[in-house]
């Protein structure tokens, strides 16, 4: 038996696809540990965790409209280095007293990596999105070295500038939940395990009216996520003004996490918060901003999308599933209502798109998954303790 530490950053796209790889690794007889943002963890890692709490940084509002290279300047400088600055004592707390044979450290939760390194432990990436796997960074060489810049000053705080691995990629290998069927053709850096989505039951707070998608008409699911309300009250209101004049031939179920939107077409319902990946199951098609969770949870199920990318990783996953041929991608700030309908109705008309949703489905249980992931692990654990 071993003893696996998950890192993780407070984002629930980062931490769902962990949960899966955690419980699979419960169920082979190994005692889990996780190290992150205590109340996050216990509501969709289970009451029964065991977490150790890590400190978050005071939240610093993004800006709306916040695009490209001022996005990431604001991703890297704003959040992912103070988040770092900010966890690396939990994340040394919890690997004194959980004393894991191998941690298990998010992309975007530097700490784990860089003080697992430096504490000779084993470690592995959990890559819950694909765009660093691509290097989306080699087209814009200052950017790379300001970033470059900004992790050498971070190892010099946490682990007294001792040299090591790039933090967002172990040498031990990287778990990438994502297939090439999406991810294409791309070189990947070594070792990558691409293990498809990490799908499974998770706890849900929200009562959802089942009875209203009764009737048999095409329904088409709209989430922008947990981090884009700040974004999304102009587009969402016009998701809706396009399914009012669709009427009886498509409805939408909308995921207003803020309250943005006022009163609805009857076609419409909306709501704070939905059960995903049941609702996923019942409805035709997803329009999302393209994060990587929702991509590979609608594709899991094999439905086409229509994707809005807003910003960060969003773009070069909405970029992979066009060049996939399994959806159809609008400007997020362009988006108008005659834009939005014909989108609507090339997805759920047109079947080449299913087609090729279908087949990344495929692809995606054929990886595997948690059981897949779960074994990378436990087999590192043997290979390097060959006691356990």
């Amino acid at each position: 038996m071993a003893r696996f530490l998950f890192v993780v950053p407070p984002l629930v796209g980062h931490v769902n696809p962990a949960v899966g790889v955690a419980g699979e690794l419960a169920a082979r007889g190994h005692e889990v540990a996780w190290a992150g943002h205590d109340e996050l963890l216990r509501r969709l890692a289970g009451a029964d965790a065991r977490v150790y709490p890590c400190a978050v940084p005071p939240e610093t509002v993004r800006p709306p409209g916040l695009k490209g290279p001022a996005a990431l300047q604001f991703l890297w400088q704003d959040f992912l280095i103070p988040l770092a600055d900010a966890m690396a004592p939990g994340v040394c707390a919890a690997i004194d007293a959980f004393e894991p044979d191998v941690v298990i450290a998010d992309q975007q939760a530097l700490a784990g990596g860089l003080i697992a390194e430096a504490r000779g432990l084993p470690w592995v990436t959990s890559a819950t999105t694909s765009a660093e796997l691509l290097d989306p960074l080699a087209s814009m060489p200052k950017v790379q070295a300001w970033v470059g810049e900004l992790l050498t000053a971070l190892r010099s705080r946490l682990v007294d500038g001792r040299d090591g691995a790039d933090p967002r990629f172990s040498p031990h290998g990287v778990l990438a939940f994502t297939t090439r069927e999406l991810l294409g053709p791309a070189a990947l850096p070594e070792p990558v395990w691409l293990v498809g989505p990490s799908i499974t039951a998770r706890p849900s707070t929200s009562d959802f009216p089942w009875a209203w998608l009764d009737a048999p008409r095409p329904t088409v699911l709209v989430s922008l996520g947990t981090a884009n309300t700040d974004a999304g009250a102009a587009f969402l209101a016009t998701v809706a003004d396009a399914f009012a004049g669709l009427g009886e031939r498509a409805r939408a179920v909308i995921v207003d996490p803020g309250g943005v939107l006022g009163e609805v077409a009857p076609n419409v319902l909306v709501c704070p918060e939905v059960p995903q990946l049941p609702l996923l199951a019942r409805v035709d098609a997803v329009l999302c901003h393209a994060g990587h969770n929702t991509v590979c949870e609608t594709l899991w199920h094999g439905l086409p999308l229509i994707v809005a990318p807003i910003r960060d990783d969003q773009p070069i996953v909405a970029g992979q599933v066009v060049d996939a041929g399994a959806g159809v991608r609008l400007r997020f700030g362009r988006a108008d209502a005659p834009r939005i309908t014909t989108a609507v109705g090339a997805v759920l008309t047109e079947p080449e798109y299913r087609a090729a949703a279908r087949k990344i489905q495929a692809s995606f249980h054929a990886a595997g998954g948690s059981p897949a992931a779960g074994g990378h692990l436990e087999q590192l654990a043997r290979q390097l303790s060959p006691q356990l």
